[in-house]
């Protein structure tokens, strides 16, 4: 694969030639190798349209809407890309949920004292149970097990049952509309049942209806998944404030043993640092010939993680996103890859037993071909699981020493990370209303959320992404990132002081004054309800506009897997200009793509935009934007 497909950043370029060197498979030439002739990104043309399906024995089927040609069972080319992306939605939302239910499980085993954490933010306890119109009355341990017990009741209420936190949390407009449209959920146990339902064949095929279903999860998920996780971590682990970390794969130095937590899920990595902040276990690694005991932050664990504690020795650094994995792992640097829920890949134990490090699943969802090992998180025993895999990664470091030859010498340098909605407001001195009049008076022209994967599709990884994001700050475009499109910006510098000096005159006069980037480090894929909450008080501030009227956009550059389509449904549910790229598998369905990108601004206020081109992209968010300021007379 040519240089310019493979990464933006110089780190991955170099760590592929070693495993090129080493003869490993490897995610560019597994790529490149799905492709049809001598195009990497050509598929079959009815896949990547999305019509084409095996869900019964009657299959596969193909549907061809320029002829009518319909699957044995009738459905359309339009019913056939629709209800495929609704079961991807499905998969997203319940995997949302899956570590939203193990936050709660996390913070009801804290309130009774089991785990080695504590209730850190006991105001922001208070603030979203009174949201949730919980009594705040007793100590932050009752609190917190009247929040666990409301939501799970929540989230087991039926699909026909409306959703006490998605009215307590929701703007009421929204709320109309989705009442209005028959989309206002129930549980999220329900809708998923419901969505699931829906898709048996011969049951729903309709685009427009199953179109319907899909917002209506999304919006279960935003709201009882999204926005009760990252609430109760904050909780739990704190809110994110802004300080700088260390990025890239120089983080990892051969003479520490390092341990990096993977996936989603960030409670057996806290437990990790907690341990490894000790002088008994710094003292333990050095026994074993080691400078120390490292834990290193990864992927969207990682982020969790360095969005809410400060770097030191113990808790080094944040490596990068996804596609990182295989160079992190060839580095010859790592003791122990400790991977819960989500972003492992099933190549992983190749490059255990090449590079000598201890692949441990922590989550019941995990599982490698040939690793018997495992240690599934239980957060009554967190601290000794916690110390196992520490123990694990330590007898590991003179081996790994011993028969590995690290590479050295790779970039590292610091980002801003832990913006949130309540950091924001304190840089603003403790109101939005500054950021409301920097819009108002045209310093910045608008915000972009950018929720973003990384993919290898028509560019190379983090490529499209980061020429988005330069492009939009340029335009005097505020930017919030958040998932694995955080970690491009982050380790391209964008995260970074200097990285104003890129910004247009506004947004870099703006960032000078309150000493920030141009790019708001704001979290995960799993803030996306967090900032659409955050667009609502924006919103507010602005008289009480709706959301569809706000000077944003929802940016995915580099879309990639489940979660993220459910999150981009969500927000054009929700009402924003959403941009999209990869251009999503539902291009075979004439009338959905129809609904999606003319017919949605009537219905939810939302539209969808799909442009490989970044220059262009940016010019439809502009575009998009700028009527906005236009319509609202600033």
């Amino acid at each position: 694969m040519e240089e310019s497909r493979l990464s933006y950043h110089s780190s991955i370029r170099t760590l592929y030639n070693r495993i090129k060197q080493d003869g490993i498979t490897n995610i560019w030439d597994r790529y490149e190798a799905q492709g049809l002739g001598a195009n990497p990104d050509q598929r079959c043309p009815f896949c990547q349209a999305g019509v084409r399906c095996d869900l019964c024995s009657n299959g596969p089927c193909r549907a061809d809407a320029g002829k009518d040609k319909r699957g044995v069972c009738g459905i359309t080319a339009d019913g056939m890309a629709m209800r495929m992306m609704l079961l991807r939605n499905v998969m997203g939302a319940s995997t949302y949920h899956y570590h939203t239910e193990q936050t709660i499980k996390t913070l009801w085993a804290t309130a009774i004292g089991h785990t080695p954490f504590s209730i850190i933010e006991g105001k922001k306890l208070k603030w979203f149970a009174d949201r949730l119109n919980i009594s705040t009355a007793g100590s932050y341990k009752q609190i917190a097990k009247r929040l666990c017990r409301l939501v799970e009741e929540d989230f087991n209420r039926k699909y026909d049952e409306p959703s006490l936190i998605v009215k307590a949390l929701a703007p009421k407009e929204r709320q109309d509309l989705w009442h209005k449209m028959g989309i206002f959920p129930g549980g999220i146990y329900g809708e998923m049942m419901f969505a699931t339902s829906s898709c048996l064949t011969n049951v729903d095929g309709y685009y427009q209806s199953l179109a319907l279903k899909a917002m209506r999860l999304s919006i279960a998920m935003a709201y009882q998944s999204q926005m009760v996780n990252e609430s109760c971590q904050d909780i739990l682990f704190g809110i994110p404030r802004p300080h700088k970390m260390r990025v890239d794969l120089g983080v990892l130095d051969p003479d520490y043993v390092n341990v990096l937590p993977n996936g989603h899920e960030p409670f057996l990595g806290f437990a990790m640092v907690q341990l490894a902040r000790t002088e008994e276990w710094q003292n333990k690694a050095r026994a074993a010939g080691a400078r120390g005991l490292r834990v290193i932050a990864n992927i969207e664990t990682g982020q969790e993680m360095i969005q809410r504690w400060q770097m030191d020795d113990a808790f080094y650094g944040f490596t990068g996103n996804w596609i990182f994995q295989e160079t992190v792992l060839a580095s010859g640097c790592v003791d122990l890859f400790a991977c819960d829920m989500n972003c492992s890949m099933q190549i992983d134990p190749i490059y255990a037993e090449k590079y000598r490090f201890k692949l441990i699943p922590v989550s019941q969802l995990v599982a490698f071909e040939g690793i018997s090992k495992r240690i599934d998180y239980i957060p009554e025993n967190a601290r000794q699981q916690a110390a196992e895999l520490l123990e694990m990664a330590i007898e590991n470091y003179s081996c790994r020493r011993r028969e590995i030859k690290p590479i050295t010498g790779l970039p590292m340098h610091e980002a801003i990370v832990g913006f949130s909605s309540e950091s924001i407001q304190d840089a603003l001195g403790g109101s939005l209303v500054p950021l409301i009049n920097t819009i108002k008076d045209g310093t910045i022209r608008g915000v972009a959320g950018l929720v973003s994967c990384t993919t290898l599709r028509d560019h190379g990884n983090d490529v499209h992404s980061i020429a988005v994001a330069r492009e939009l700050i340029k335009r005097d475009i505020l930017v919030l990132s958040l998932g694995c499109g955080n970690a491009a910006m982050q380790v391209a510098g964008l995260c970074s002081i200097e990285a104003s000096e890129l910004a247009g005159p506004g947004l870099s006069s703006l960032c000078k004054k309150l000493n920030i980037p141009p790019v708001l480090s704001y979290g995960t894929c799993t803030d996306t309800g967090r900032l659409a909450d955050l667009l609502a008080t924006i919103a507010d501030g602005l008289g009480g506009i709706s959301v569809t009227d706000l000077p944003v956009a929802a940016v995915a550059p580099e879309y990639m897997e489940q979660k993220a389509t459910i999150d981009a449904i969500f927000a054009l549910a929700f009402g924003l200009y959403t941009y999209v790229n990869p251009i999503p598998t539902v291009t075979g369905g004439p009338n959905l793509v129809r609904l999606l990108t003319q017919d949605l601004p009537s219905i939810t206020g939302g539209l969808l935009n799909v442009e490989k081109d970044a220059l262009k992209a940016v010019d439809g968010i502009v575009d998009h934007i700028e009527a906005k300021r236009k319509k609202l007379g600033i």
